[in-house]
């Protein structure tokens, strides 16, 4: 059976829940739930770039910090970002100071409208990359899959940065495009039940 880790309420959950005091809420009610909406998206793929190189409690704990820097990371508002505004972004200590980093998210904001002027929606082109259940690896076995290849060289290809096969994968996890709760993680349920009332974005 895989290794668990039993939260307050004396339920097993996903072993790294217990990595942080920060984990616990963030799995429980956030973590592997499909989300359809751009913003949230959006805020997700450039978290997971802040996150490269870091780990992911770095970027939770001072997400909130992230958010207010990033006008909460409203794409159309961080479009319009200039020199002044990277500037002040990396004389803010609240974040991570990574000037590649800070220029990729006001790139990727700009080719976020793009996205959107085509295909109507952010999650509507995310959800097209959702991978077919019968080509699933088991939970939390890979760091990358061809869904998230495909889906990193396609960004790539629309001029996104710091959006990498494994990055993106992080991301598909994260926003429900797949249940990867392990078996026997309670939320892992709740997740499933969550994904069959959710209507994929079109």
């Amino acid at each position: 059976m895989t290794e668990m880790f039993e939260g307050p309420d004396g339920k097993a959950r996903c072993l790294w829940t217990g990595g942080a005091p920060e984990f616990l809420d963030y799995h429980d009610t956030e973590w592997g739930f499909p989300v359809a909406d751009d913003r949230r998206l959006f805020e997700k793929l450039c978290l997971e770039s802040f996150q490269s190189g870091l780990s992911w409690r770095t970027i939770l704990v001072k997400r909130e910090n992230f958010r207010a820097a990033f006008k909460n990371f409203e794409f159309d508002q961080v479009a319009r970002f200039t020199e002044r505004d990277i500037k002040r972004l990396l004389k803010d200590e609240g974040i991570v100071r990574h000037r590649g980093k800070i220029e990729a998210v006001i790139n990727n904001a700009q080719r976020t409208q793009e996205i959107v002027k085509e295909f109507g929606s952010l999650a509507a082109f995310i959800w097209t990359y959702e991978p077919a259940k019968k080509d699933l690896a088991a939970p939390q076995s890979v760091s990358t899959s061809p869904e998230s290849i495909a889906l990193a060289k396609m960004l790539k290809k629309r001029g996104w940065k710091f959006v990498g096969p494994t990055t993106v994968y992080a991301f598909m996890q994260a926003m429900g495009l797949l249940n990867d709760h392990v078996e026997g993680c309670v939320v892992r349920r709740k997740v499933a039940r969550d994904r069959k009332g959710f209507q994929v974005p079109s």
